[in-house]
């Protein structure tokens, strides 16, 4: 197979390629987390949260900033507040920093960290009564587990604050915790924290809910004109909004209620390459398969896509990596000994074969033996539905081993494969056929395999969002 660019030199292909893949790598969103642990929500320009010290829920808004510098292990996080309530006379002025431990264990694929307090400040203003931080202390823990398509991580923290006013003193003890996600098609973190207020008047209870969610979406837009080279094409639509709410309990004062609070930021539009396949006018797969030629995932020369033609294992792979922005080792760097491919029947000189060296270290995929990928073979629905549930990490939701799947043939699927068959099932990303088969050694045609891909993206993208934000703000 002939490189593109194969007139470049050697070393500055490779130098060329690892271009591309950093490139790639700057459009990956950063994660989503709620603004400290107030319960607050804010946009690009307004910050809000809910103050209960005087015994009712009072709104305060305004600008909060947050700076970040990192080191191999650690992490310092500084938020600034600077919000007015009510009144014009109310005002709150605060400022926390927070240093973070971090551990990796890459042997593991997971990260822990350990956060506590290093700095602060806070005065709460009401007319002629003055609230000031005079103590504060946190200790929050949260385990990471980096899987190959998405990050998952939950987090656990307990703390007190305690302020002073001329005649009273208030401690706050709060305990909660903290879920999310993160990968290339979005980014959610639900933060639910149980606070009790101690004062002279009595004890308070409140919980703040609040969630951060980032998604992208892919939108056709027409074009309207019939004099043109093309009739419409996709755009990537980045999206962020937050929301939340306090329930309280204050039998001295307010009584109990609820509040909520909101803020969405403007959406983000890129336009995507329009494709131009001449085979796909009224086949089923079209948007799908337009969908991901726009993205980058398939990138044929050719102006035939052929969706009825078997789709290979080395396509199939790349795709799913590229799909979810996968990270992909890099070039080797000045060495002078050949690089050696990981299957003797692969080409390291193949512009995508860092993705597959990547994939199979990453355990998502490997050969059909122990020196051989066959890239060119074609996929089975069970190679294709493994390879998605070990990008996602989730193989090992499946039971316990001895169980049986749903589907008619259950003897007939590999015991390798049978986990993700059941996992797949579960997720909405697999189905059986008419007579509750799931035919796991049937070829895959490039059409299915790209309605495959898609409902991969689409969990990316809505069903964690809906597991970590909906389900843990208004069903739990």
């Amino acid at each position: 197979m002939t490189r593109p660019f194969a007139s470049l030199p050697n070393k500055l292909y490779l130098s060329f390629l690892a271009f591309i893949i950093a490139l790639l790598s700057q459009v990956t969103p950063a994660g989503a987390t709620p603004p400290d642990l107030n319960g607050g929500v804010n946009n690009e320009y307004t910050y809000e949260e809910y103050v209960f010290l005087r015994g009712t829920p009072e709104r305060f808004s305004g600008k909060v900033t947050k700076t970040e510098s990192e080191q191999t292990d650690k992490k310092t996080t500084t938020y600034r507040f600077t919000l007015t309530g009510p009144t014009a006379k109310d005002k709150l002025t605060r400022s926390v920093s927070y240093v973070t431990d971090v551990k990796e264990r890459l042997d593991k694929g997971q990260t822990t960290t350990q956060t506590t307090v290093k700095s602060y400040s806070e005065k709460i203003t009401f007319d002629k009564k003055t609230f000031t931080l005079d103590d504060y202390q946190l200790s929050h823990g949260v385990i990471s587990d980096n899987r190959p398509a998405s990050d998952y991580y939950s987090g656990n923290m307990v703390g007190r604050k305690i302020y002073k006013t001329d005649n009273d003193t208030i401690t706050v003890h709060f305990s909660g915790r903290n879920v999310g996600y993160e990968n290339f098609w979005g980014a959610t973190e639900t933060q639910i924290i149980d606070y009790e207020m101690v004062s002279s008047q009595g004890t308070a209870l409140i919980t703040s809910k609040v969630s951060d969610s980032k998604t992208k979406t892919m939108k056709y837009e027409p074009h309207d004109p019939s004099l043109s080279s093309f009739t419409g094409g996709h755009a990537v639509i980045s999206q962020r909004n937050m929301i939340g709410e306090y329930t309280y309990d204050i039998p001295y004062a307010a009584g109990t209620g609820t509040v909520n609070v909101g803020q969405e930021m403007v959406p983000k539009i890129e336009r995507l390459i329009v494709p131009k396949f001449r085979d796909l006018a009224k086949h089923w797969a079209k948007e799908d398969i337009e969908k991901l030629y726009s993205l980058g995932i398939f990138d044929e020369k050719s102006s035939f896509f052929s969706p009825n033609t078997p789709m290979n294992r080395y396509k199939f792979t790349v795709g799913v990596l590229k799909a979810a922005d996968v990270r992909v080792l890099e070039p080797p760097k000045n060495t002078r000994a050949p690089r050696k491919p990981v299957y003797a029947d692969l080409d390291v000189k193949d512009p995508d074969y860092l993705y597959i060296e990547s994939a199979v270290q990453k355990g998502i995929t490997k050969g059909v033996t122990a020196t051989k990928f066959m890239p060119k073979g074609s996929l089975t629905r069970a190679q294709a539905v493994t390879i998605l549930i070990r990008a996602l990490g989730l193989e090992h939701r499946a039971p316990t081993p001895g169980y049986k799947t749903s589907y008619a043939d259950n003897s007939r699927i590999p015991n390798w494969a049978k986990d993700s068959v059941y996992v797949g099932t579960e997720i909405g990303l697999i189905y059986g056929d008419t007579k509750g088969r799931f035919n796991p050694n049937q070829t895959m045609t490039r059409a299915e395999a790209s309605l495959l891909i898609i409902r991969y993206l689409n969990f990316l993208e809505k069903d964690l969002q809906q597991n970590y934000r909906d389900d843990m703000l208004f069903f739990e």
